[in-house]
């Protein structure tokens, strides 16, 4: 009988040992990334206007720069960064109704889409002329486009831009929320826009949900829950971009390792959680998901699009930040003043003004 010593090593138990050593290994950084982001929903809800996703990465990149983690922390860090990222996309697909486009109107729809070219054309536009190329060229460009820290977060997702761009970004699209919130009710004011015309303004030409709400419930009458309606509907614009950005990353790894393009599977065209967005605003659509609902299930996303944005803080440097210098935040002003210009005048264009 041979001796136990010359047995060839028994594998079982090797999944589950596999799993603990994962959730082992990630448990330090998230824990981290979870108690930042929970100082920073705290912080948000005393300054909404900020919103806890921004404080998310701005708490991140303090503690990072103070305490330096060092590689214990990061494959924590990273999952926050990504599988929680995406898991946020999906939890928030369950808020919107693939319906919402036939509320707002078919009047209004000219205008979305409209500013949605001129965000996303100006970002290619003035990106070449001040620049800005690359990732962070589209962060902001989608950021302004769709959703703010939603849209750059959803991005991220897929393209797996550096920690720096991602917060430049972010920051970028905060800046010129705040002063929309500030100057965008009295301008509204000033030009005697009707509150519907004001609400497809903001919910247009303001980039951050919680900034679109802000501005259209200071400027009063049914401009706030409009406003709400129209931005909504924008973020499922979502699909589209992600789908095709999804779609261009896959070919570009491929090309990368030598494999035939036009055979890729559709799994790696299309990423999961993109699929699980969809599906959450299908069972939405079909009222399977009461509204009544929705503000705990937007509070789970919010969070964990927090912990996702203190993850990506926590794992960057400020030096990266230094080095990009003010360009990216030209870029940004432009095309916030491109986009809201484009509303007005496509609103004056279709009759919506």
């Amino acid at each position: 009988m041979a001796p136990t010593a010359d047995r060839a090593p028994s594998t079982t138990g090797t999944p589950t040992a596999t799993v603990t050593d994962r959730v082992r290994d990630r448990l330090p950084g998230l824990a981290v990334a979870l108690v930042v982001a929970a100082v920073a929903t705290a912080a948000g809800i005393e300054v909404p206007v900020i919103g806890g996703p921004v404080f998310g990465i701005v708490l991140g990149v303090l503690v990072a720069t103070a305490l330096r983690p060092g590689d214990r922390l990061r494959p924590g860090l990273a999952f926050a960064s990504r599988p929680v990222l995406q898991t946020s996309i999906v939890v928030l697909g369950l808020t919107l109704s693939l319906t919402q486009i036939a509320h707002v109107g078919l009047t209004s729809l000219p205008v979305m889409l409209g500013t949605l070219a001129v965000a996303l054309a100006g970002a290619w536009g003035l990106g070449r002329l001040l620049g800005v190329r690359g990732d962070a060229q589209l962060l902001i460009g989608v950021g302004t486009a769709i959703c703010g820290a939603s849209a750059i977060a959803a991005t991220q997702a897929v393209i797996r831009a550096k920690e720096s761009e991602v917060a430049y970004a972010i920051g970028t699209i905060f800046t010129f929320n705040v002063v929309a919130v500030l100057t965008f009710p009295q301008l509204g004011h000033l030009m005697g826009l009707a509150p519907h015309a004001f609400g497809l303004w903001a919910g247009t030409a303001i980039n951050d949900t919680s900034s679109v709400v802000a501005a259209g419930y200071a400027f009063g009458g049914d401009a706030g829950p409009y406003s709400v309606i129209v931005k909504l509907t924008r973020t499922l614009m979502l699909i589209p971009i992600v789908l095709v950005l999804a779609t261009r990353v896959a070919r570009r790894d491929a090309e990368a390792a030598g494999e035939r393009t036009h055979s890729l599977p559709w799994r790696k065209l299309v990423p999961t959680f993109l699929i699980g967005f969809v599906v959450a605003s299908a069972l939405t659509s079909a009222g399977l998901v009461p509204e009544a609902w929705h503000p705990a299930i937007t509070t789970i996303g919010t969070f964990l699009i927090t912990t996702a944005l203190a993850g990506i803080g926590l794992s960057m440097r400020m030096s990266d930040v230094r080095r990009a210098g003010p360009r990216p935040l030209l870029l940004g002003a432009g095309l916030w003043i491109l986009v809201g210009a484009s509303s007005l005048a496509m609103q004056s264009l279709t009759g919506t003004l």
